[in-house]
C-alpha cells in the first residue's frame, strides 16, 4: 500500500495539554482518592497549598500533572505501595511525549493521542479517512477542506498525516473497522489519476487481516451515519472507557460517558448490518479499482 510520503518521526510521547489514555486513568484515580479521604476539592487544595482551579485541572485533564505535585496528592490521600509505585509510574507514562509533539500545530486536539493507545477503532466516513488517504488525496483533501491555508501549511498536514499513519501502521497494527460510503469511492477527489491510486490503495489496504473494510452502497437508503461522521475508540484495559469522537468544521466533541457512547455503539451496528458485507466490499472497490486503469 502506497500512502502518504512519510516525513521524519519524532520521539515517543504526548500532545501538550491533550490527555492520553493513562492521563485519563491517573486523573480518574487521583479524583477516586481524594473522595476516599472525604476530602472536598477546596480541602485538598488547602492542604496542599495548590489554588481549587488546580484541582479541577489535574481532575479533569486540563493540566498535566508534574512528578512533584503526584508525590504530594499520594502522600495526603494516604496512598501507600504497591499502589503507590504503580501511580507514580502511571504519571511517568502520562508526561512521555510522542511523535505527534512535533506537529502539535496540526493535531490541535486530543484525537491523535487516544488514537495512539487504541486497540480498536470503529469509523463511518463519508471521505476516505485520513489513515488510508495517499499523498496527492491528502493533499486535495487539506486543500480543499482549508482554503485559508498556505501552500506550506498543506504540505506540513500532508506530512504530518503521512507521520501518523507510518506510526499507527508500521508499530501498532490496531484493529480497524471502517465504513465507507459508496460516494467515496466515486468521487473524484484531486483528479483521475489521484482518485485511482486512492481506490488501488484502499484495496490493497482492506486485504489486512487487522483492517475491515465494509460499503455503504446507495441502496442501504437512510442509516445511521447519514448525519455525520463519527469515531469509536475502544482500548485494551477494560478500565478506560470508550470514547466517540465526532468532526465538525467548528469543533471536535469528545463524548465519554456510558449513555452517549452506547448510542453511537448502536448506530454502529445498524451501520454495519446495513453495509455490504467485507467480501462484497472488497470486490466493488476492486472492480472500480480496476476499471478506473
Amino acid at each position: 500500500m502506497r500512502l502518504a510520503r512519510v516525513g521524519p518521526v519524532d520521539h515517543p510521547g504526548g500532545m501538550d495539554q491533550s490527555p492520553t489514555v493513562r492521563g485519563r486513568r491517573l486523573m480518574r484515580e487521583l479524583k477516586r482518592l481524594r473522595e476516599a479521604s472525604d476530602l472536598t476539592p477546596d480541602e485538598a487544595a488547602a492542604r496542599l497549598d495548590f489554588s481549587r482551579s488546580k484541582i479541577y485541572r489535574l481532575e479533569n485533564g486540563k493540566s498535566r500533572i508534574d512528578a512533584d505535585d503526584l508525590e504530594d496528592m499520594l502522600d495526603l490521600y494516604g496512598v501507600t505501595s504497591p499502589e503507590r509505585d504503580a501511580l507514580i509510574q502511571l504519571g511517568k507514562e502520562a508526561r512521555r511525549r510522542g511523535w505527534w509533539t512535533r506537529y502539535k500545530d496540526v493535531f490541535s486536539g486530543s484525537y491523535v493521542v487516544l488514537e495512539s493507545e487504541a486497540s480498536n477503532i470503529r469509523r463511518c466516513a463519508s471521505l476516505v479517512p485520513g489513515i488510508f488517504q495517499t499523498e496527492d488525496y491528502a493533499r486535495a483533501v487539506i486543500t480543499a477542506t482549508g482554503p485559508w491555508l498556505t501552500r506550506e501549511e498543506i504540505e506540513r498536514r500532508v506530512t504530518a498525516r503521512a507521520t501518523r499513519q507510518k506510526a499507527l501502521f508500521g508499530t501498532r497494527n490496531p484493529c480497524m473497522h471502517v465504513v465507507l460510503d459508496e460516494s467515496v469511492l466515486r468521487r473524484q477527489v484531486g483528479g483521475p489519476d489521484a482518485t485511482r491510486r486512492q481506490i488501488a490503495a484502499l484495496a490493497e489496504v482492506a486485504q489486512r487481516p487487522e483492517i475491515t473494510i465494509q460499503v455503504l452502497s446507495f441502496a442501504a437508503g437512510a442509516c445511521a451515519g447519514i448525519d455525520g461522521d463519527f469515531v469509536i475508540l475502544d482500548f485494551p484495559d477494560p478500565e478506560d472507557l470508550s470514547v466517540v469522537y465526532v468532526e465538525g468544521l467548528f469543533g471536535d466533541l469528545y463524548l465519554e460517558s456510558k449513555g452517549e457512547t452506547d448510542r453511537y455503539v448502536l448506530a454502529w451496528g445498524h451501520l454495519a448490518e446495513q453495509a455490504l458485507d467485507p467480501a462484497a466490499s472488497l470486490a466493488m472497490i476492486a472492480d472500480l479499482a480496476e476499471d478506473s486503469r
